[in-house]
């Protein structure tokens, strides 16, 4: 039966979890609330915030996220992607207006599951994701410049060029040692992982920082100049809403439901691939839904998955929720006995934290690969990153949506217009049934793009991982995008990973410039890269009959 909620927790639960297995889901959950700690705190102070209000969104939406999501490690919390959302909207409606937003955010992305909208994403061209990421990452970084350099600036301009000029016009009265501080943070940050990858050097850094800054006196900004006292417990509080000003935050609770069921749902994909897993997307909305409508009431911020988070729980071995649910325990614990000790934390340490955040959210290596490929999918993310930048998220969400599906009809009409003369893989057989045993065949109809990629992805893997060698027809592939290279080579990675080998077959000559322009090599040697379906089927027959040796 095809449920529209169904929670991965009960679905383990039903099927048991080992003691060793609950073992190292405890022990990841621990580590992923240590590493969690120091980001829940600088995303919250970052978007403008007490430091507590990170911790809250942590600790409550963390929970729920793990306990009611349809992914299996999914770590839930306030992630950077929100930072710039939250610090708009605080700007604009204050933190009743917040909470507001938040709340109605949370019933959006209730509805978007609640009417199966979870495979929606597949529509987000990759270049378009890449796009707003990168943007995003410049902004937080561009946010952080004030602490990094403990400049003494009464406000900070919203607009990012106009920050920029108010940051070189003050330029004069640099603070030396929070520089120092933002130096020193991000090296031990950067490479503390030399020594272990257990715990985190922005954990570290924090605490050898706070507490040099602390013995020796040094002049320098901490939360407690900013923000006072840090709450240390949870408290329940209903906003004041008047239904006449309702409709003055639909638009912001829209931005912040779109933005976290993106954000949500990359991160169950991503984490699908590192597990072999397969997530439940609308079970996951309807999760993230309720997290955020928990989580203003209980004094937190808006609240997503987050890749990084998700990535060290599976990297230390959570396989199950309750990995999710000991991490929000942790940061409970930490904030209970240890928060009021936050507030000593100074400000030029969370921006060295943010600044190596920001790095690793630009994705520059694949904004590079992106702009080696074609025009349009160049404008997809060029166009994406300077409206996210300069304008703003949503508007760059909405007219990356729009362009991308303009650029792709006129694709298709200039498709529709040439005359293919060299037509590759025709004259062959379609009966498959005599193959060799072990051997598979999938073939691929029309352009592999960014509405269609995710979907053929997934069918590669389930078929692929039947087979010990996989034929993939492509004939019929028009073109190939961003979106389709990217999900093809995640593909391929499982495959390769699983000893299987994939072939391709009927590759005409311009979709094998862009597979070999995209560095698809790496994933698949060129021999095994084709242009007629019988040469594939004799080199398909010869690794079977190898194997069979």
């Amino acid at each position: 039966m095809d449920y529209i909620f169904k929670p991965k927790f009960f679905t383990v639960l039903k099927s048991g979890i080992s003691k060793k297995q609950l073992t190292s889901d405890i022990l990841s959950g621990i580590v992923v609330g240590i590493v969690a700690l120091p980001l829940a705190i600088a995303f919250a102070v970052a978007s403008g915030v007490s430091p507590d209000k990170g911790l809250i969104t942590a600790v409550v939406a963390g929970f729920i996220i793990s306990f009611l999501g349809g992914s299996r490690v999914q770590i839930g919390g306030p992630t950077g992607a929100f930072i710039v959302i939250v610090y708009g909207i605080l700007q604009q409606y204050g933190l009743n207006g917040l909470m507001i937003s938040t709340v109605m955010a949370g019933f959006l992305l209730v509805i978007f599951g609640l009417l199966r909208l979870g495979s929606l994403l597949k529509y987000f061209p990759h270049p378009l994701i890449v796009g707003f990421t990168s943007g995003i990452a410049l902004v937080i970084f561009s946010t952080q410049i004030k602490d990094a350099l403990g400049l003494s600036i009464d406000k900070v301009p919203a607009d990012f060029l106009e920050k920029w000029v108010v940051y070189f016009k003050n330029l004069n009265r640099v603070n030396f040692w929070a520089l120092g501080i933002t130096i020193v943070t991000v090296m031990i940050t950067v490479f503390f992982k030399k020594i272990t990858t257990k715990i985190p050097g922005s954990f570290i850094a924090i605490l050898l920082i706070t507490a040099a800054v602390q013995i020796f006196k040094i002049p320098v900004a901490s939360i407690e100049t900013f923000f006072g006292n840090i709450q240390s417990s949870l408290s329940f509080h209903i906003p004041a809403i008047h239904l006449s000003e309702i409709h003055n935050y639909f638009v912001p609770a829209l931005t912040i439901a779109l933005l976290g069921s993106i954000e949500s749902l990359l991160s169950a994909v991503v984490s699908d691939g590192m597990i072999g897993g397969r997530h439940r997307s609308n079970t996951e909305l309807i999760a993230q839904g309720i997290a955020n409508i928990a989580s203003p009431l209980f004094g937190g911020i808006p609240a997503t998955g987050a890749i990084a988070r998700t990535a060290t729980n599976v990297k230390n071995g959570g396989r199950t929720p309750v990995s999710g649910m000991i991490h929000a325990v942790t940061l409970f614990l930490i904030m209970l006995f240890l928060g009021r000790w936050a507030k000593l934390i100074p400000m030029s340490v969370l921006a060295g934290v943010l600044i190596v955040v920001s790095y690793n959210m630009s994705e520059w290596r694949s904004f590079v690969s992106i702009l080696k490929g074609t025009y349009f999918d160049i404008l997809v993310l060029l166009n994406t990153f300077f409206l996210t930048v300069l304008v703003d998220l949503t508007v760059a969400i909405e007219v990356g949506v729009v362009l991308s599906a303009l650029l792709f009809m006129k694709r298709m009409a200039d498709i529709g217009e040439k005359r293919i003369n060299n037509v590759v893989d025709t004259d062959v057989i379609e009966d498959y049934s005599a193959l060799p045993e072990g051997l598979s065949v999938f073939e691929i109809s029309g352009p592999l793009f960014f509405a269609s990629a995710r979907r053929y992805s997934e069918v590669l893997k389930e078929i692929g991982l039947k087979s010990k060698v996989l034929i993939i027809r492509m004939r019929h592939v028009s073109f190939i995008d961003q979106t389709g290279i990217h999900n093809l080579k995640h593909a391929l990675d499982q495959l390769n990973r699983a000893h299987i080998t994939v072939i391709f077959s009927g590759v005409n000559q311009d979709l094998r410039r862009d597979l070999l322009k995209n560095n698809m090599s790496e994933w698949i040697s060129d021999e095994l890269i084709l242009d007629h379906f019988n040469k594939a089927l004799k080199v398909a027959e010869d690794k079977i009959r190898d194997l069979n040796f």
